[in-house]
């Protein structure tokens, strides 16, 4: 959910009036006003019965398989400097705080503060942690200032133009040898019983979605830098896929 040039914090509080708030893209307020602009809509989707079912019950198991992976060791901590790129109903930025190290620091950017105040709701007072108004598309964020960046259902939801500037700038922010972690859609088998409920989903509702059935995440991502390895495995056959990349 997340578009132009400056990026503003947001402290566990609305967005300062003397802070310039940024544009709320044109495709959020046109494709998915009803999901992620308008108030209502966090009462209704904010809801964790509600958005494992939308997922089909797999949503504690794609957070938890992307937490794992943020993570650096056997303890389970995820350590250094972490960003996720844009808000998400449910707990996944509560439990992603409760794996943080002690010294480690969580930055979360989304455009819209509609979603960045309901977060701030979900998250206890901690100095490490940074709610940001900022573009996914244009982060403020030097070059190779994070060691692990989390991408969890943003990309089907983005324009093209936009999805190839989120995945250039994720690779731009984190440094080399850190690893950005992607959970969204896959194209499933042939015969998956959801396969046609889901194109019919797409189509009338997420009309970015099917490009991450007919191109895989790679096809989208910038020329240079090059990331040192990539790892794709998928789950629920097919229908989701994990992407690990190593910067």
């Amino acid at each position: 959910m997340s578009t132009p040039d400056s990026q503003s914090t947001v402290a566990q509080v609305p967005t300062s009036p003397l802070t310039k708030a940024l544009p709320i893209p044109d495709y959020l307020s046109s494709v998915y006003w009803w999901a992620y602009v308008h108030p209502k809509a966090v009462n209704i989707f904010e809801r964790e019965w509600l958005v494992n079912l939308i997922l089909f019950g797999n949503y504690n198991r794609l957070r938890d398989l992307a937490l794992d992976t943020l993570s650096t060791d056997h303890s389970g901590k995820v350590a250094g400097k972490v960003l996720q790129v844009a808000c998400v109903y449910g707990n996944l930025t509560p439990r992603l705080l409760e794996r943080l190290a002690p010294d480690a620091s969580l930055d979360v950017v989304d455009i819209l503060p509609v979603q960045l105040k309901n977060i701030a709701k979900k998250l206890p007072a901690d100095h490490r942690v940074r709610l940001i108004q900022g573009d996914s598309s244009s982060l403020a964020a030097p070059e190779a200032s994070y060691d692990r960046t989390l991408l969890f259902f943003l990309l089907h939801e983005q324009p093209e133009a936009v999805r190839r500037a989120t995945l250039a700038e994720a690779l731009r922010v984190t440094r080399p040898g850190g690893k950005i972690v992607i959970v969204d859609y896959h194209r499933p088998v042939a015969l998956h019983p959801l396969r046609l409920l889901m194109t019919g989903v797409f189509r009338r509702l997420e009309p970015f979605a099917m490009d991450l059935w007919d191109h895989e995440i790679e096809a989208f991502m910038p020329v240079e830098p090059k990331p040192a390895s990539v790892t794709k495995t998928t789950y629920f056959g097919g229908l989701y896929q994990q992407l690990v990349m190593v910067r």
